[in-house]
Parts: structure tokens; sequence; C-alpha cells
């Protein structure tokens, strides 16, 4: 159990309270990005279901472990928002290297393939989505990405190595436009009830898991949702909040979970992670770095770009949002647009040593906070979102033009 979780004290408390039978109907899961919370999460859940003869080892091969290997099982519900297309594209890349040259380690990559894409579609069950009103743009899409998925997929043999390439390229892809197009970045509070009613039904076999990821980014309306059924949670379902930020779970939640914390690793830890997950042994930076060497547009250029964009405004040079977009390639992954944003609110350290520049800058990074909001909770374009954040940038300079003149 939890083998496959490198590196973190946390596994320990969760491995002897499972042992126990100590382990609650809810519990939260916090620590920053990239420390295992996910990975812990999915390995509870294949724990509490699996009913093999070396239960619950990674390697066991009852069908209920095999189905939550594949993350191909019935009584699991993810939901939340995440980005999931880097470590898609990360986990292809190891997939088709290993099947090129037939090592080791492809049936894992397999694995690793197969489910870094079902960490995003299955925030697209149908008992979640139930009811929404853009069923009719998302079930096209889905189906073309499991009939492509179900062609890679255990125990099926592997097409001939060309076809299987131009297989993951289209799901990558595919898991893009999914991610951009349809990927909320808080849960609708519609799916709460769905799930509730999900959580209420008896499972065939083992135990029900919902994990819900970001959990500090549901709205209230979705957190009162949630409070009374975390407070008696069905006998056979388990409920696993995620957060990077515990401080922002509401008081009431936190009282009816128990939290274990997942601390920050090491960086020859990390690399640990990156050698065994994705089969690197070159890589020498921690697994956040390792990851964005996925973006389509490199982060350098990415910070390089926002710099430019900040120093014109500041500087009454109006960038163009048609070139700034296309420059960044459509800011497609999303967290493209993540670090842009970032990137901008970096190249404000140098005026923030005084108590008025300290005041601007929080000014300019409300700014920034809405900008993104615009794109990721309201659906306005990039560069209508971008056009609104030039025009309230230039007022905050407008005010504050000594202190950006320094930028």
């Amino acid at each position: 159990m939890l083998e496959n979780l490198v590196g973190q004290s946390a596994s320990k408390s969760i491995i002897q309270d499972i042992k126990n039978n100590r382990f609650p109907g809810a519990v939260l899961f916090a620590g920053n990005s990239c420390t295992g919370k996910l990975t812990a999460a999915l390995e509870v859940a294949r724990a509490l279901s699996c009913n093999g003869d070396d239960k619950p080892h990674w390697l066991c091969e009852c069908p209920s472990c095999l189905r939550h290997k594949a993350l191909n099982c019935s009584n699991i519900l993810l939901m939340g928002p995440r980005d999931c297309s880097l470590e898609i594209s990360a986990a292809k890349d190891s997939f088709i290297k290993s099947y090129r040259d037939n090592d080791t380690h492809l049936k894992a990559n397999r694995y690793l393939f197969l489910r870094s894409v079902r960490k995003l579609t299955l925030r697209f069950s149908g008992i979640l989505w139930e009811g929404e009103t853009n069923l009719s743009k998302l079930a096209p899409l889905m189906e073309k990405i499991n009939e492509n998925l179900e062609l890679i997929d255990f125990p099926r043999e592997l097409p001939p190595f060309d076809e299987t390439v131009k297989l993951c390229g289209e799901l990558e892809a595919d898991c893009l436009k999914l991610e951009a197009d349809f990927l909320y970045d808080s849960i609708p509070v519609n799916q709460v009830r769905n799930m509730e009613q999900w959580a209420c039904i008896k499972a065939d076999e083992g135990k029900k898991t919902i994990i819900i990821e970001n959990a500090e980014r549901m709205q209230v309306s979705v957190r009162n949702a949630l409070l009374k059924i975390l407070e008696e949670p069905p006998a056979d379902c388990v409920f696993i909040l995620l957060t990077t930020q515990r401080n922002a779970i509401m008081q009431t939640i936190l009282s009816r979970v128990r939290t274990y914390n997942f601390m920050d690793r090491p960086l020859p830890v990390q690399q640990e992670v990156i050698q065994r997950v994705f089969h690197n042994d070159y890589f020498k930076g921690p697994i956040n770095e390792y990851l964005l060497n996925y973006l389509p547009v490199p982060a350098t250029k990415l910070r390089e770009n926002a710099k430019t964009f900040v120093q014109g405004i500041f500087h009454g040079k109006i960038p163009d949002c048609d070139s700034v977009v296309k420059d960044n390639q459509q800011f497609e992954p999303r967290i493209e647009l993540k670090i842009f944003l970032n990137g901008i609110a970096q190249a404000f350290r140098p005026v923030m040593q005084t108590q008025v520049g300290a005041e601007a800058c929080a000014k300019a990074v409300e700014v920034l906070r809405e900008c993104y909001e615009n794109v990721t909770l309201y659906n306005q374009s990039v560069k209508a979102a971008l056009e609104i954040l030039i025009r309230d940038l230039s007022k905050v300079n407008a005010l504050h033009e000594k202190v950006f003149s320094k930028i």
C-alpha cells in the first residue's frame, strides 16, 4: 500500500489507520503541489476496495485492484479543478519511448499514461454531469477519448508502434481541448448534489471513494452543500479532500475531517520521484519544473513576455493583444496564462520595498487576479481579458506613475 508514494511521511499514518480500521469517512490531505496527495488518495481508494490475498499491495492482481490501477473503476468519483495536460504529455512521452525501445518499464509507463488521461476524464463522469446544459458539446469529445483510450488499455495487445504514436497524439490533443473548453475552475453546485445521490447508493463491492481536489476553490454554495454529507458519510463511502491551502478551507469543513499533512519533499527525493515515475535519469530539478518542460511555450519565454508586456504598459507602449496571444500560442494549456500573469506580478518586486510601492503593487495584483478569473470562471476569451487587464493596469499606473516607472 502506498508503495508509489515516495518520501512522504504522511503515508505511515495513513497505512496504520487503514490497517487498524481507524481511517475515517472524511479526511483532508493538505500540502503544496507535487507532494503526492492525489497519488495517495487514489491508492487509498484502491486499498479500501481490494479483495485480493495480498491486499492491498500495489502488485495485487485482484479484479478490483486491476481496475483501480488503470483508473477504470466504477466506485470512484474525482472532482475539482486541476492542470492535467502537462502530466499527460510527460506520461505520453515516457510511454512512447518505452514502446519504441521495448524496455522493461513499458507496462508501468502504459499504466502511467492511462492514469494520466483518466485523472482528467474521471472529472467528466456522467454521474456528475447529469443535467448539465453543455452535454451535447462535451459528449462527442468524451466518446472519442474513451474509444481511443480503449485501444491501448489492458488487457489488449498494443497496436503497432506507429498506430500507437498516432493514438497517443490524438489523445493528448483531445485532452488539452477537454481541459481548456470544459474543465471548471470551481466545482458546480449541481455536481455536488449529483455526487451526494450517488454516494448514498450502496456499492456493489468495496468502498466508494469521492476525491475532491483543490477543495479550497469551492464556492460558498458548494461548501454548504457538502457539509451535511461530510458530517455523516454513508458507511461504505469515504471522502478525501485535497488542498494546497488548509487555511482557506471553511472551519465547519475542517471540523468534520481528519487532516493528514503532506510535507514538501527535498530536491533529491523529487528527483527520485521523476526517475521512478517518468524513468528520466537526467533531469535534476524539482517535479513542477520537470512538468513545465512540456509546455508548448517554455516557462522562461512566458515570463520574459510577461515582463515585456507590463513594461510596455507602464512606459506608454500599449501591447497588441492579438500578437501577445499568438506569440504565446493562445495560452493553451491554461497554466500558461497563470505563469504569464505570475511573471507580471514578479516584475513588481523591485518597487515593493516602500509602503507606497507595496500599496500600488497590491492594487496591480488584484487586477491580475481579476484577469485570471475572467478567463477561468467567466469563460472570457484570453484576448478580451488581456484588453481589460491593459486598461486596468493603465489606470493603476496613472495613479502611481512614479512607482511603476522604475520597472
